[in-house]
Formats: structure tokens, sequence, C-alpha cells
């Protein structure tokens, strides 16, 4: 068994008595959406602006994790570029559009940590939801394998 195949194997089997499953996949896609716009709207010294307008902490942010994708697995790491190029997208756009990035940014990561709470395993409280934050860019991975598995692509 490789290190990614043991990654994806110990995450699955800490998520594999979920209460909602859809609830729970729908909150943390929230969840990572939420916290990558508050990146996006948090103030940015003068060198990122000079470097380029669309560098700040949540492009880094997704720039970092595109990375680690790639050093995860190549097969999730091209499957989830169109995730991580929408979720800019979606925040360029609130970055330049009449809409308040940073209130749907706060207003999506609130619904999707009260949805992790409902839709992970009983018991686990606020040390599972903790753990969830902790882990919510590995779960779009970990989802993305799920379905590769299902449709027989190597992981």
């Amino acid at each position: 068994m490789s290190d990614n195949d043991g990654w994806l194997e110990r995450f699955d089997e800490s998520h594999r008595q979920l209460t909602l499953p859809g609830l729970y996949s729908v909150s943390v896609l929230m969840v990572v959406t939420g916290t990558v716009g508050l990146l996006w709207s948090a103030p940015i010294p003068d060198e990122f602006h000079s470097i380029s307008p669309l560098l700040n902490w949540g492009s880094a942010f997704l720039m970092t994790a595109a990375v680690y994708y790639f050093i995860i697995s190549l097969s999730l790491a091209i499957g989830l570029l169109p995730f991580v190029v929408a979720l800019a997208a979606v925040h360029l756009w609130l970055s330049t559009s009449a809409w308040s990035g940073l209130r749907i940014s706060l207003s999506l990561l609130v619904v999707g940590i009260v949805g992790i709470a409902i839709g992970q395993q009983r018991g686990s409280g606020i040390r599972g939801i903790l753990r969830d934050l902790q882990h919510m860019m590995i779960a779009p991975a970990w989802m993305l394998s799920l379905l590769y598995r299902r449709i027989g692509i190597p992981v």
C-alpha cells in the first residue's frame, strides 16, 4: 500500500460513519469556499499587489493547495484543478462585483460549519468539527478519490 492509499484509507475510516454524507459533502465545499473567500478579502501587503493584482492570501492558499494535491496524487490533482480554478474565479468575480465577498464568505463558512456538525458522525462533538476544519482541503481530494474508485480511475 502506498503512502497515498494509507492516507486516503485513514481519512476514509474516520469519515465512514457520517450521519448525512450528502449534507456533509456540501458543507465541506461551503467551508472551503468561505475560508478561501475570507483569505481573499484579507488585507494584503503592497508587495503582493506589485507582483500581481491577482495575488492575495486566498490565491496564495489555492496555489499552495494545488501544489499539495500534486504531491499527494497526480490523478487527484488533475481532477481538482477545475475545482481550484472555479474557486478562484468565483472569488475574483465577488471581489469585483457589487456583492460583498466578505459577507458571503463568512455566511458560507458559518453555514458550512453548522452543516458539518449536523452531517458528521454522532458523538464526535467539537473535536470532530475542529478536525474537519483542519482537513478542509483534504476533504475535496478524499471525495474525488471516492468517485475515482467508484468509476475505476486509479488514485
